[in-house]
């Protein structure tokens, strides 16, 4: 460590010689950094996408109380910083309902919660946009709901819904940058850290940089086909 300290001096310019010590602590850090990162996003994701389809669902309904609680959830969170609200819930939930999270289990269940609020969003405006023909007919047919929603209204939805999701998802890995507040080894920490053992502050936030790149840059290309593939199935469609 102390080797390393020394190179701090030495990293401070574009042009310094960095030794192969110091490149491997940087891309291990990195790496374990990027690990994290995904670990939230996936996690996050897989909290934020059930429980938005069930708001958009409560949003939808035809009792005027489930739409006033399910819009007061949407707009609070929406309306509240993402930051605060992974702060309320570190250091505000152990003394006031004596809950202890730790910084991953925050950062999961902040940013999960969070971002489903945009996800219902996301797909109460899919759901809408569905004939209102087609659920009359749900209706006339007495399906049972849960078997109508996935067997008729979900196949319709998913086109509509699945683009814009596929952008949030982008927004969230983005995101996972906010628990690096609440002392979680994600790779913005995982860069702070490298500046405060090496030093070398330009060439860690351009890699740093770069990492939150190549990790969205696959999903972004997927949403960009998805959206291509749908453009030429309805000209196919409708050319028939």
């Amino acid at each position: 460590m102390r080797r390393l300290k020394n190179n701090t001096r030495k990293g401070n310019g574009l042009n310094a010689v960095m030794s192969f010590e110091t490149a491997w602590f940087i891309a291990q850090t990195l790496a374990k950094g990027a690990v994290v990162t995904l670990e939230i996003t996936v996690l996050a994701a897989l909290l934020a996408l059930p429980l938005g389809f069930a708001v958009a669902l409560l949003r939808v309904s035809p009792w005027r109380v489930t739409r006033l609680l399910s819009t007061v959830y949407v707009e609070f969170l929406r309306g509240t910083s993402a930051l605060v609200q992974l702060f309320y819930l570190f250091f505000v939930f152990p003394p006031l309902f004596g809950v202890v999270l730790s910084p991953m289990e925050t950062g999961v269940i902040g940013l999960g919660v969070n971002f489903s609020a945009y996800a219902s969003e996301i797909i109460r405006s899919a759901l809408i946009n569905i004939d209102r023909g087609q659920r009359d007919a749900v209706l006339a047919l007495d399906f049972p709901p849960m078997e109508a929603f996935r067997r008729v209204l979900l196949p319709q939805v998913m086109p509509l819904m699945l683009p814009p999701l596929g952008i949030l998802l982008i927004e969230l890995l983005k995101s996972t940058s906010l628990v690096y507040t609440i002392t979680l080894m994600d790779l913005t920490f995982a860069g702070h850290n490298i500046i405060t053992s090496v030093g070398y502050q330009t060439t860690t936030w351009t890699v740093v940089l770069l990492c939150y790149f190549m990790l969205a840059w696959p999903l972004s290309r997927m949403v960009k086909r998805y959206e291509r593939h749908l453009t030429r199935h309805r000209t196919a469609r409708g050319q028939a």
